[in-house]
């Protein structure tokens, strides 16, 4: 019998605890509920977002493979080059002021083409971050309905603020589970860059 009102006591005890001390998502989401205004880091929920650091992480592979490829077009050329000068004392001047002529052509037709290939690069991931913002707005709207709130502002853009209502944490985890990485979603259209390189002869 006593085992029996200590096993009650502890239920009592569990019951009480969970009252006073809700789990942090509850706790969190009821907080919420009692303001209007709630507020949200993008630059963060983007940056810590499933979403966010697929294309953050594409978006650096891509930038160190075009990095890597103009090292070795540089490399190139600059062969091409001192082989062009080395030439020079042996060449008639008309025949080797052509040959210099189409080598700096050469070199701005390639600067040009990868310049496009950067340009191509930054225009694909500015398009997959208005892509993100497309995605979340959906997820943000559910929640603004389920904590009753009626507008959402930018964390940066707020003087000062209680932290309670702050839902860039609770936005994440919503995000995640209903688009997760995003790449299921239909690809964001940015410009081809060139496929071909001319190479250095």
């Amino acid at each position: 019998m006593f085992a029996h009102r200590k096993s009650n006591l502890a239920k009592g005890l569990a019951v009480l605890a969970l009252l006073l001390f809700p789990p942090a998502s509850v706790a969190q989401e009821s907080a919420l509920i009692q303001s209007q205004v709630l507020t949200i880091d993008s630059e963060r929920m983007f940056a810590e977002s499933a979403f966010g650091l697929r294309v953050i992480e594409e978006f650096n592979t891509q930038s160190r493979a075009l990095e890597a490829e103009n090292g070795r077009i540089e490399a190139e050329l600059i062969a091409e080059e001192k082989e062009l000068t080395e030439k020079r004392a042996s060449l008639p001047v008309q025949e080797f002021r052509a040959l210099a002529e189409a080598f700096d052509q050469k070199v701005e037709a390639i600067r040009l083409q990868q310049n496009n290939k950067s340009r191509a690069l930054n225009q694909t991931r500015d398009a997959a971050r208005r892509q993100f913002l497309s995605a979340v707005q959906p997820v943000l709207a559910k929640l603004m309905t389920d904590t009753n709130a009626a507008i959402i502002v930018e964390q940066r853009t707020v003087f000062i603020s209680r932290l309670s209502i702050d839902v860039t944490a609770l936005a994440i985890e919503r995000l995640n589970a209903e688009i997760g990485d995003g790449s299921d979603l239909e690809p964001p259209q940015a410009p081809a860059a060139e496929q071909s390189t001319p190479q250095a002869q």
